[in-house]
């Protein structure tokens, strides 16, 4: 049958190459967590609701639930594990850290994701408008006003 043709995928994650063999059907996500063994990215709800499978895709940010690795080929994927530099924290991440906007911390790489990608696109003036392009992703433990600040933080240093 056509549809269990194997398709080889060409992505470049974390500024390393990858290629892969996989069915058409096979998302981004789980191409990452079950070959690339990258599972700071997490599935929440698998169906592109609460944001824990956000990574940057060629710089913007995608939910990796609802997009076939296929459909990727060719791109630059930044998951979790690659936003710090080699020495040190990304901005989010410490500004995560020192606002205590995480508690379980499932949401946590999610978040910092969409955060680094919703700052690069530079639609957010104000905390409302933050808060309102950060509404994709949830946070069961209720860390929402502490990650609005870790966001408003860096936001405030980059300008």
């Amino acid at each position: 049958m056509k549809d269990n043709v194997i398709h080889k995928v060409m992505l470049t994650v974390n500024h390393k190459d990858y290629t892969l063999q996989i069915l058409p059907w096979v998302s981004l996500l789980d191409a990452l967590r079950d070959r690339l063994n990258l599972t700071g990215t997490k599935k929440g709800c698998d169906h592109g609701q609460c944001g824990a499978c956000t990574v940057l895709c060629d710089g913007k940010r995608i939910l990796s639930c609802l997009t076939l690795a296929v459909m990727k080929n060719g791109s630059q994927i930044t998951t979790i594990e690659g936003v710090a530099g080699p020495l040190e924290l990304h901005p989010l991440q410490k500004a995560f850290i020192d606002h205590d906007a995480f508690q379980c911390g499932y949401c946590t790489p999610g978040q910092i994701c969409s955060a680094i990608g919703m700052l690069q696109e530079n639609k957010a003036a104000t905390r409302e408008e933050v808060q309102e392009l950060m509404s994709g992703n949830l946070c069961r433990c209720g860390a929402n006003s502490g990650i609005i600040d870790a966001i408003m933080e860096v936001k405030e240093q980059q300008s």
